[in-house]
């Protein structure tokens, strides 16, 4: 059963960097506890890469973070910090959106699951994390 899409628009805080989401209306948002995004307090979900948009020239106001693997890349803004969106190692085709960023009013159901990132190879077999962009796309 799928669930409805609704468009998020969003920035971070500075609101140099603005996007646009198709996301359902029911997420799995995951919190991990590794060390990078226990610290930030990082909740986020998987959206397939062709419903997410950069808005504007936001493209100039990004800088990026690359991890050992070269799989993950935390975009964030120059300015305020904020990372609202990046391309994360369990779904390299696809974007991470932080919850955070999110009007929260725009969500039916917010279901936080906890993602074991400092066993990352054994959890991400276990969790099905690859498929959530999967799970409501269309054609």
């Amino acid at each position: 059963m799928e669930s409805e899409l609704v468009l998020h628009n969003d920035n971070c805080r500075c609101k140099k960097v603005r996007w646009k989401v198709q996301a359902s209306i029911s997420v799995i948002a995951w919190k991990c506890n590794c060390f990078d995004y226990s610290m930030r307090g990082n909740v986020h979900f998987v959206v397939s890469r062709q419903r997410f948009e950069l808005l504007g020239d936001s493209d100039q106001f990004i800088t990026a973070y690359i991890f050992r693997t070269h799989t993950t890349k935390h975009t964030f803004s120059k300015f305020c910090g904020i990372s609202s969106f990046y391309t994360p190692k369990s779904n390299p085709d696809d974007i991470v959106v932080t919850l955070t960023c999110l009007d929260p009013r725009t969500f039916s159901h917010v279901e936080i699951r906890n993602f074991d990132g400092k066993n990352w190879e054994n959890f991400y077999n276990q969790s099905g994390i690859a498929l959530q962009s999967k799970i409501h796309s269309t054609n």
